[in-house]
């Protein structure tokens, strides 16, 4: 094994109102079928190669886990979504061996309706109070209540 390469992925704990959009993982997923979590996906080289370099120097763009952040919400989920702010790092093996790095991100709700893709059987906006009735993937609970306390810190700004 290559111990440098990593699938890189993002999530993205979408919310309004203090309630948290949570989705139930397909059963065909590799990482936790059947499992309640947030949405995201893998890093696409396309992500990034396809659009002029972000600098002087060839082959070098910035900003390409939020363009992938974004584009696996609106694919998983159909919602376009606010300014991505970073919460956390995880890292893991999957069942299949390829280890994983993680990064999650909050941001704001801004438009769309929600139609889930073949990734996704069901969905939900809850409370971070709600979350916890939920089947999550380990540590999706504490993210969330992460969130609800950093936004609720700001209202009361």
């Amino acid at each position: 094994m290559d111990k440098e390469l990593h699938r890189i992925v993002t999530t993205a704990i979408v919310y309004k109102d203090f309630s948290y959009l949570i989705a139930k993982r397909a059963l065909h997923k590799i990482v936790k079928p059947g499992k309640w979590a947030v949405v995201g996906g893998g890093l696409l080289i396309d992500d990034y190669i396809n659009t002029p370099p972000s600098t002087k120097e060839s082959n070098q763009w910035y900003g390409a886990i939020e363009k992938a952040l974004r584009r696996e919400v609106k694919e998983e989920t159909n919602l376009e979504i606010g300014k991505p702010e970073f919460l956390t790092d995880l890292t893991f093996i999957r069942p299949d061996g390829i280890p994983v790095l993680c990064l999650s991100y909050f941001a704001p709700y801004i438009s769309g309706e929600v139609k889930i893709d073949g990734d996704h059987t069901e969905y939900a906006w809850v409370s971070a109070k709600e979350a916890e009735s939920y089947d999550l993937i380990e540590g999706i609970l504490g993210e969330i209540q992460e969130v609800d306390t950093i936004l609720k810190k700001r209202n009361l700004s």
